[in-house]
């Protein structure tokens, strides 16, 4: 029997298998993500539509894939199974998430403080190899290395968006 996979191999296994259903459905897979939150581990398949997710998705998204999972069994651990949005304030993560948001409003949650904050609401302006390009409200643009970042959100509450 095939070794079970762990971290990063469990994501791109699953996402290998999530990908079709989801799009079969109508839907786009937005990330796969295998956690441990205290005692618990959940594997989070995150999907997303234009004009939003509804419960009917995500009920639509489990009960399809429930069986080829199964079968897959890429996890050894115990594990929790949860589909969801990926919601308003999105967290941008992969290479197709930065290029479909460039010109948007963002949250950015820096490493190390630059001007004195970790936090700044920007615009996301350019995106290549993890590196972000983002135009403050001053007006000045810098890059950031994906390793200067901790997160990069979507800033869907901000009145001008």
């Amino acid at each position: 029997m095939e070794q079970k996979r762990k971290g990063v191999n469990v994501v791109a296994a699953v996402w290998a298998l999530a990908e079709p259903i989801v799009t079969g459905l109508g839907l786009t897979l937005w990330d796969v993500r295998y956690v441990k939150e205290g005692q618990n581990r959940y594997l989070r398949i995150i999907i997303d539509k234009e004009g939003g997710v509804c419960i009917d998705d995500c009920v639509a998204v489990n009960d399809a894939i429930d069986a080829p999972l199964d079968e897959l069994d890429p996890i050894q651990e115990s594990y929790s199974l949860q589909v969801c949005s990926a919601g308003i304030e999105r967290e941008l993560t992969r290479d197709f998430h930065f290029e479909k948001y460039i010109g948007a409003r963002i949250i950015l949650k820096l490493r190390v403080g630059y001007e004195n904050k970790k936090i700044h609401r920007c615009l996301l302006t350019g995106y290549s190899d993890g590196k972000i390009t983002v135009t403050f409200d001053s007006g000045e643009t810098r890059d950031f290395e994906k390793n200067e970042y901790v997160s990069v959100k979507l800033d869907d509450f901000d009145p001008n968006f």
